[in-house]
Parts: C-alpha cells; sequence; structure tokens
C-alpha cells in the first residue's frame, strides 16, 4: 500500500492512498461471498451461483460498494498510522479509481492534531497571593454549620418574612394577555433567593397564608426570553403556606449534638484547622491556574473548530445530566427558557476553546520535558484513591477498567497533573 500526506493548510491536509490490485481482489471476493447468499438464478439453489454467472448477470460493479466499504476503513486506519498523523475528526473520503484488477486509490481529507509552539512556560513570574484564615472566614462556616441544622416550621399566623420558604400559585400577564412559563401551581420559593426577576420576591414579604396580592414587575433588558425583555408584567399570586427557619445558639448542647466535640472551643478549633486545609488546597489550585494559563498564553497555536465542537457536545451532555437529576428533561428546560440549541452551545464556546487550548499546550509541555505517568505513579494514585473510598486497590483498579480498560484516561489524567506540578515547581512567586 503506497500513502502519501499532503498538508493543505494549518490543521488540514489530503491522505492519497493507493491499495494494490491484489488486496483489492481480495477485498471483491469477500463482497461476492457475502452478497451471492442472497442471489437466485433460476437452476441453481441460492447461494450456490458461480462467480463467472454473477458476473455476466449482475456486473462485477455490483460488488465494488460492499468491497470498498469493507476494504476502505482498515486502509484509512493504516495509511493513519504509517503516515503518523493524529486525526481529530472523521476524514471527507472521495474514491479516485475503483475498478477490478487495478489499484484502489482514495483520497481522505482530514483534520488533524494542531501543532503547538511553546512560548515560554519554565521560570514565568506567577503572581502570588495570601489566602488566610481570617475571623470573617470563621464565622461564615459557622454560620453556614448552623443554618444547616436548622429547623423549619410552618407558620401559621404570621406574614411573609425575607428567608421565608413559601408555597404559591401565580399567573402572569403582559399586556393583560398570558405568556408561556408565566404560571405555576404549588409553587416552592425562598424569599431574598433571587430565583425570580428583581422585584418579585420583595413584594411578597408582609403576605399572609390564604392571601391573595397583584405583584407588577419589569423584565430586564437582557432577559433571556427575548419576547419578554423590558416588558412589564402583572403576576397574580396566592399564597399556601410559610415555612420559617429557627437557627439554634452556638452553645455546649448544639456542638455535642452535630459533632464528636464536646466544647464549643474545640469546635471552633476543629473549623479554623479544617478552612486551613481548605486554604492550603485553594491557594494550590490557584498557583496551578496561573502557572497553567501563562504557559498557554504564551503558547501559539490554531485550534480546529471541529476539536471545540467535541468539546462542547461533552459540556452539554453533562449540563443535560445535571438537569436529569433534578427530573428536568434539556427539551423542556430550553422551552421554559426560550433558549435554542445554538444558544445553549454558544454559552459553553468560550470555555471550551480555552479548555481545548490548555489541554494541547500542557500535552506539548508534557512531551517536550519528557513526562509521563510512570507504573510507581499509577500505583501511587490508585493508593490515594483508595484510601479516600475505603477500598481496596484492586477492587478500584477494577472499577476504573469498567469504562477504561487499560486505564489510558487515568494515565493521562496523572501525566496532566505532573505537568502542572512542573510549571508550578519552575515559576517565579511574585
Amino acid at each position: 500500500m503506497t500513502v502519501k500526506w499532503e498538508k493543505t493548510s494549518a490543521n488540514v491536509g489530503v491522505l492519497e492512498v493507493e491499495v494494490d490490485s491484489e488486496r483489492f481482489a481480495q477485498a471483491l471476493d469477500a463482497a461476492f461471498k457475502k452478497v451471492v447468499k442472497q442471489v437466485s438464478i433460476p437452476g441453481f439453489r441460492k447461494g450456490k451461483v458461480p462467480r463467472k454467472m454473477f458476473e455476466q448477470r449482475f456486473g462485477i460493479e455490483s460488488l465494488y460498494q460492499d468491497a470498498v466499504d469493507a476494504l476502505l476503513p482498515e486502509a484509512y486506519e493504516q495509511a493513519v498510522d504509517e503516515s503518523g498523523i493524529e486525526p481529530v475528526a472523521q476524514p471527507s473520503v472521495d474514491v479516485v479509481q475503483v475498478e477490478s484488477g487495478k489499484p484502489f486509490i482514495f483520497k481522505a481529507t482530514v483534520t488533524v492534531r494542531p501543532e503547538v509552539q511553546l512560548g515560554e512556560y519554565k521560570g514565568v513570574e506567577i503572581e502570588d497571593k495570601p489566602f488566610e484564615v481570617t475571623d470573617e472566614a470563621v464565622q461564615e462556616e459557622i454560620d453556614r454549620i448552623r443554618e444547616s441544622h436548622a429547623e423549619i416550621n410552618a407558620v401559621e399566623d404570621g406574614e411573609v418574612e425575607n428567608g421565608d420558604q413559601v408555597t404559591i400559585d401565580f399567573t402572569g400577564t403582559v399586556n393583560g394577555e398570558p405568556f408561556e412559563g408565566g404560571e405555576a401551581e404549588n409553587f416552592q420559593l425562598e424569599i431574598g433567593s433571587g430565583m425570580f426577576v428583581a422585584g418579585f420576591e420583595e413584594q411578597l414579604i408582609g403576605l399572609k397564608v390564604g392571601a391573595e396580592r397583584d405583584i407588577d414587575i419589569t423584565f430586564p433588558e437582557d432577559y433571556h426570553v427575548k419576547s419578554l425583555a423590558a416588558q412589564g408584567a402583572r403576576f397574580h399570586v396566592l399564597l399556601h403556606d410559610i415555612k420559617r427557619k429557627s437557627v439554634r445558639d452556638l452553645d455546649d448542647d448544639f456542638v455535642q449534638e452535630i459533632s464528636e466535640f464536646q466544647t464549643v472551643d474545640e469546635f471552633v478549633e476543629d473549623v479554623k484547622k479544617k478552612l486551613g486545609e481548605q486554604m492550603k488546597h485553594d491557594h494550590e489550585h490557584y498557583l496551578e491556574d496561573q502557572a497553567v494559563e501563562k504557559a498557554s498564553d504564551n503558547a501559539t497555536v490554531e485550534i480546529p473548530d471541529v476539536m471545540v465542537d467535541h468539546e462542547i457536545d461533552h459540556r452539554v451532555s453533562d449540563f443535560a445530566q445535571q438537569l436529569q437529576m433534578q427530573q428536568i428533561p434539556l427539551d423542556e428546560y430550553l422551552e421554559f427558557t426560550g433558549m435554542t440549541q445554538a444558544e445553549l452551545r454558544d454559552r459553553f464556546r468560550e470555555a471550551a476553546a480555552q479548555a481545548v487550548r490548555t489541554g494541547l499546550v500542557l500535552d506539548a509541555v508534557a512531551k517536550a520535558e519528557s513526562l509521563d505517568a510512570t507504573e510507581e505513579d499509577v500505583a501511587a494514585e490508585l493508593e490515594k484513591i483508595s484510601e479516600s473510598a475505603g477500598l481496596p486497590v484492586d477492587r478500584i483498579q477494577q472499577m476504573l477498567s469498567l469504562r477504561d480498560p487499560n486505564l489510558e484516561s487515568f494515565r493521562s489524567e496523572i501525566r496532566t497533573k505532573k505537568t502542572v506540578s512542573f510549571l508550578v515547581e519552575h515559576g517565579k512567586l511574585v
């Protein structure tokens, strides 16, 4: 087989492949054995028609498509290996010659993995900043813990206050006409959450259970449903119930109920310790982000649109799964928000392009510095996961192998981590 690769632009080229006539003849033989099973000619049992008789009746050209379908994929894969290119999308194939007794020739237009021209990535300045456990941070964390253990009680005779959880029916109109998504029954809303358009939640304050109220609001100019942007609307609201959090005081009794500590002082010290550990991790991630960003900014690479589109596909799929966990199908979300599939994809485009660029640059740095995931690295990472999950290492490896048989993705993640650590270690903190 003869293979010729010629670039036509930065990330696109043409792979011209010539498969010898003998190999094409073998593909024709295989195609005949497949097709003849379905052929009936008077005087012959089904599937027993001689090759010569078949060609006289139907023409050898009738075998070409099946032969090409069988031969082309394996010939293309072999050509890719021989040329050393890295395709990032399915090729566009043009069959140049398909004729019995002659070589089979085709051209494949291929988008390949772009080449990265690394700029400065070692010794770059990384702007550091302090990550400290402040008294304010400690108090915020304690307040969060108290909130998470708050009791929620029904309010029978009171009025709606900020922070209450309410259940309401509402019907909205614009210029006296109902609009799609403008009504709901038994809708649960936390006052002050900002879930609704500005002004809606505030106007519920002071309402009593069973009472009704008309609320006037104006949709913002950049509202995601374009037909409602900058429009005034009126909502008729019926309040079904009010629920209010009752937050416990921070005392020894409360601490003993929610933790293994006996006193408030012990509990507060533990909060400080955990915040300190979190700050350490946050600091590490901050330095990593800075180092990677500098290396990425200093590199030159032209990214094919198809790679960005693939990354967007993954992000849209992840987003759809997150919605599904909340029992919200993606199509219903799009209908409710008035957003198209194209607009949703555009929301992810900038981040997807940056992610692709970062991945390419990190891979280039790893190659330049001969960084790879050793068996020791793999064993250490498996041990770390084992300790965290409380499962044996072999069980962790078995679970990973179900979706990653050769642990290639796992090794790639380790390689990326090593590369990021390398960038930080060789950076200059200022």
